[in-house]
């Protein structure tokens, strides 16, 4: 059976074997910072139930990019500058 429980940020610092051992036996533990949650640490194969990350599911619509009065470039010559960048590394 999962439970879940609070463990602050130092406490995982300073015990990290424990904490990691109740996680192995099936908690979940959620790392908390100033007492404000921070992340979860889940058993493998468990799930909270919500996304681990935040993520948008609206659309944020059309975007208004300034002129910033650079040439006009074509697809074609982004994408030869961009791959042009990615070989002056090699």
């Amino acid at each position: 059976m999962e439970s879940a429980s609070e463990v602050p940020l130092r406490e995982l610092n300073q015990q990290t074997s424990r904490v990691m051992a109740r996680v192995e036996a099936g908690e979940t533990v959620t790392i908390t910072k100033d007492g404000v949650p921070i992340g979860d640490i889940v058993p493998r194969g468990g799930s909270l139930g919500r996304p681990s990350y935040p993520f948008r599911t609206d659309p944020m619509g059309l975007l208004d990019l300034p002129d910033l009065g650079g040439p006009a470039l074509t697809d074609d010559e982004i994408e030869e500058t961009l791959r042009g960048m990615g070989a002056a590394g090699v």
